[in-house]
């Protein structure tokens, strides 16, 4: 039986591992996490997502998990509303949809339905690739050695994979200038109650403070600020001190965050990158999601990505005859590359402002942000909002003339 090994865990990695299992294929995940990684924000359903989970007979699941949203608001420092979009604008698909879950949910979904054929190995990743006549022998970072028939590299952003074949990550990564923290924090007696709101506060000085409905009795916590570089992960004190440094005299519940930051068994950190890679795969290695082409969060497109991804690579292996016959890996991987990288490409293109939206610089452009998000919902305004929904990746974008909208990949 063909043996696939899948470096990471993450949503692209364990749904591939769930597809190539049903398609007859032996996998191995491996994940240098000690288990499956929690937290994160929420995620939509729409597009790609929706699609691809349906076909996987997961929807019924992840729409069991929703969370239950009123809306976007932005607020000044004494909570006062400059603006906000509910739910139902835009048909719900504006800055907060009708259908989200959290990703820790969405993750554990797709975790939970892979079977037998699936091994995890988590606290394990790769330390070296060698290619042979008989695949690829990978050696761990536990010192043991095994062959695969295709190893995918879908451990993110950082990629190992990436590092060990194509190079390393300078090469290919693209700062957009801002950090973003996050985390969840357990409500206590006196918490002020969020009431179905996902709160942003704006500071000067590109400093975003942000808080959004997440399990009952929690809540989920962003900070985001302008930086290319921050401490290592494992420099875990340094990068609280470099919060409350930069976030210092903020006001709104920034001091009970920086708090609770200390506190939340998910916290991370990261810089807003994305990632170019000119060519996904060479041989029987192929990168999949965040390790080939991340557009950031600030895309809104990860997790769509990641599921259309996986669902493509799963499908152009199945056209090639795989597992049964893996002679033709190299050219599956060439067509799945063929598959994504317009949609990838298309991901990437942030729209004008999009940063500055995000972080704004000063206080005038704070107004300026609020202002914008009123205007956005004016009656003048929604045609050329719904034009512009048509055309992005979430409002299912117009396939050329002949052929279909979506995708036969699962």
């Amino acid at each position: 039986m063909a043996h696939v090994l899948v470096v990471g865990a993450g949503i692209a990695g364990d749904t591939l591992a769930l597809l190539m299992e049903r398609d007859g294929w032996r996998v191995t995940v491996a994940e240098i996490a000690p288990a499956l990684r929690t937290g994160g924000q929420t995620v939509d359903l729409r597009g790609d997502s929706r699609e691809v989970l349906e076909r996987a007979g997961l929807l019924q699941q992840a729409l069991d998990c929703l969370v239950e949203q009123r809306g976007a608001a932005w607020i000044d420092a004494r909570e006062r509303r400059l603006a906000e979009m509910p739910v139902e604008a835009f048909d719900g698909r504006g800055y907060v949809s009708r259908e989200e879950l959290l990703r820790t949910d969405l993750a554990r979904i797709i975790h939970e339905a892979t079977g037998p054929g699936v091994t995890h190995r988590f606290g394990e990743t790769v330390q070296a690739l060698k290619d042979t006549q008989a695949g690829v022998r990978a050696r761990f970072s536990n010192g043991a050695q095994e062959t695969f028939d295709l190893v995918v590299g879908a451990d993110g952003a950082h990629s190992k994979v990436r590092a060990l074949r194509f190079g390393p990550e300078e090469n290919y990564r693209k700062p957009l200038g801002l950090a973003h923290a996050w985390f969840t924090l357990t409500e206590r007696p006196g918490t002020p109650s969020l009431d179905g709101w996902f709160l942003i506060h704006n500071a000067p000085g590109r400093r975003g403070v942000e808080a959004r409905p997440g399990h009952p009795g929690q809540q989920e916590v962003g900070l985001s600020f302008a930086a290319d570089t921050l401490p290592s992960r494992h420099e875990r004190e340094a990068q609280f001190a470099l919060l409350e440094r930069t976030f210092a005299g903020v006001g709104w519940r920034t001091a009970e965050f920086l708090a609770a930051a200390r506190q939340a068994d998910d916290f991370a950190l990261d810089t807003f990158d994305q990632v170019h890679v000119p060519c996904w795969s060479t041989g029987r290695i192929v990168l999949l999601g965040d390790s080939a082409w991340c557009a950031s969060p600030l895309s809104g497109l990860g997790t769509a990505l990641a599921l259309r991804g996986a669902a493509e690579l799963a499908a152009a292996l199945r056209a090639a005859g795989a597992p049964g016959d893996t002679s033709q890996t190299p050219a599956a991987l060439a067509s799945f590359e063929q598959a994504m990288r317009p949609r990838t490409a298309s991901a990437q293109q942030l729209p004008p402002g999009r940063i500055a939206s995000m972080a704004p610089k000063s206080a005038l452009g704070i107004r300026v942000n609020a202002l914008a998000m009123r205007a956005l919902q004016s009656k003048a305004a929604r045609p050329l909002v719904r034009r512009a929904f048509a055309d992005s990746e979430h409002g299912r974008p117009s396939a050329p003339k002949g052929e279909p909208r979506t995708s036969p990949a699962l």
